[in-house]
């Protein structure tokens, strides 16, 4: 008979299970990529399973306020291909500056019961993500600071033992330089938290995210 300690010495370690792969079914639903409106953009009907019924949209909601964008773009991994199967969360304040169920000291600042903050998108084979939500107002930042608009992004996929998490940063985003959790950032990479806009000027962004690799994206500890 032996004791755990020795059972482990002789057989080696359990390998740490990664995260994913996904099921496709209930974890992206539809609509969960649109923010603003009810379409079933980000259920990726293409990988759903036949025989399965469309994961339910959320209830039909008013208008948003905000200025309407769009944020699309590709996951890649470290060896520069595109990651299929990822599955990306993003969080975000209102137009106003307030987060959806987070009290807020500041006066004010109404709060939006059309608008969550919270969205969920799944990639397919291509890598590929799009998110339709609005621009975010600015919140308070460490020091009494304000940041620049920005969008939190939590990311999971195959291979990768934990989420990561990034930060989504608009081109033309109000106080971007001076923004306190940027420039925790290396300056030669902070340029991999920016989303640039589209030369159409027409609210929509591109922000590619790399899991690895000479173009990495800066993610955050928690």
């Amino acid at each position: 008979m032996t004791v755990a300690g020795e059972r482990l010495n002789r057989l080696g370690q359990t390998p740490w299970q990664t995260v994913g792969p996904f099921f496709h079914y209930a974890l992206p639903w539809a609509g969960g990529a649109d923010l603003v409106s009810n379409t079933d953009i980000g259920a990726r009907v293409d990988l759903l399973a036949s025989g399965h019924a469309m994961p339910p949209g959320p209830p039909r909601r008013g208008a948003v306020d905000g200025r309407r964008i769009e944020i699309e773009g590709c996951v890649y991994d470290a060896e520069g291909e595109p990651a299929a199967d990822a599955l990306l969360e993003i969080w975000q304040a209102n137009a106003a500056g307030r987060y959806a169920s987070l009290s807020d000291p500041r006066e004010g600042l109404p709060l939006d019961p059309d608008f969550t903050g919270f969205g969920r998108a799944a990639t397919g084979a291509d890598g590929r993500y799009l998110f339709r939500t609005i621009e975010p107002g600015r919140v308070p930042g460490p020091g009494g600071s304000l940041q620049a608009p920005h969008i939190a992004v939590g990311l999971l996929g195959r291979g990768l033992m934990r989420r990561l998490v990034t930060r989504i940063y608009l081109e033309d985003g109000e106080g971007l330089r001076d923004d306190p959790i940027l420039a925790l950032a290396p300056e030669a990479r902070r340029d991999t938290l920016i989303a640039r806009r589209s030369a159409a000027g027409d609210g929509r962004y591109s922000f590619d995210i790399h899991l690895g690799g000479e173009h990495e994206t800066v993610f955050f500890d928690l």
